[in-house]
């Protein structure tokens, strides 16, 4: 009776077992074709309709100077004029697949002998041309566009504000008076072969150190910096060129990072979203440029 029984409990531990395994690997095979269709979604190229919370992709440009317009009102504007060269998306990062959302771009061209070969291999695997400059701008999942799309000026309106990002000039090893804008020593009386200097930098024998970070001579320039609410002045959708009013971090020839503004937020209703698509029938080369609004009053009337 008793070995009758322990069979009995026996059978029952296989078929539950077999029952629980089979269930989860159902379960298991649900999650799994969910996370591949999640994983080989299509991402459509598409106009859309911009939200409060959408984040937009940037753009990568190349800084080609600076010069002075007057306007419409003659007051005379100091321009910094930007070249969007070939902007292209050049890879997408999904959540599903790297865990955030994001955009490649890619901006310039680039001969295949000048880059590394993990470089073309990653060019190649995407299928988009050689780039000279790379830069990831984070999005949000609204504002993700297939590879290859085209960023052009127009992705920006003239008025709205944005953020310019680029790397400093260099100007090497320099001292206090100039790194930090120190005072100096006296010119004259008391000061001997010590005009330029910085002074002291510790205490007596409590602490009887020079704590970190405390400002010295040293190597200026040549750092990421970013320049906030830069206002869009104009812009030329047939050569791609920016004009902005004010400086930007960088030399001539320096490639900065262009995206809408933090602080000033431009407004949403104006900005084509995700991107600005060209339609079919229409011909950059016959785009005519485009100027920010400065309303009807003028600013030298107004102000007597």
């Amino acid at each position: 009776m008793a070995a009758a029984s322990r069979n009995l409990i026996s059978h029952l531990r296989i078929l539950l077992s077999s029952t629980v395994s089979e269930t989860q690997f159902r379960t298991f095979s649900a999650c799994s074709s969910q996370v591949e269709e999640l994983r080989t979604r299509i991402i459509e190229g598409k106009p859309g309709i911009m939200t409060p919370k959408s984040k937009r992709t940037g753009a990568i440009a190349v800084k080609c100077g600076m010069t002075a317009l007057w306007d419409k009102w003659g007051e005379r504007v100091p321009i910094t004029i930007l070249w969007l060269d070939d902007n292209i998306v050049s890879q997408v990062k999904t959540p599903e697949k790297e865990g955030i959302s994001a955009l490649q771009i890619g901006c310039a061209h680039k001969k295949e002998k000048h880059l590394t070969k993990p470089e073309v291999g990653h060019f190649r695997a995407q299928g988009v041309p050689m780039k000279r400059k790379l830069k990831e701008f984070p999005v949000t999942e609204d504002a993700l566009l297939p590879v290859g799309t085209t960023i052009s000026v127009n992705h920006f309106v003239p008025g709205q504000y944005v953020d310019v990002a680029g790397i400093t000039r260099g100007k090497g090893f320099q001292g206090g008076m100039k790194r930090w804008g120190f005072s100096g020593m006296p010119a004259s009386h008391g000061a001997s072969l010590s005009h330029r200097s910085i002074g002291s930098t510790g205490q007596r024998d409590a602490p009887g150190k020079v704590f970190k970070g405390r400002k010295m001579p040293g190597r200026m320039g040549g750092v990421q910096r970013t320049v906030k609410n830069v206002w869009v002045y104009k812009i030329d959708p047939a050569r791609n060129l920016m004009w902005v009013k004010g400086q930007v971090p960088g030399a001539e020839g320096n490639f900065v990072f262009i995206k809408d503004s933090v602080y000033k937020k431009p407004d949403i209703s104006t900005l084509p979203f995700p991107t600005y698509f060209t339609p079919e029938n229409e011909d950059q080369a016959d785009l005519e440029p485009l100027v920010a609004d400065l309303g009807d009053t003028d600013p030298f009337m107004a102000a007597d």
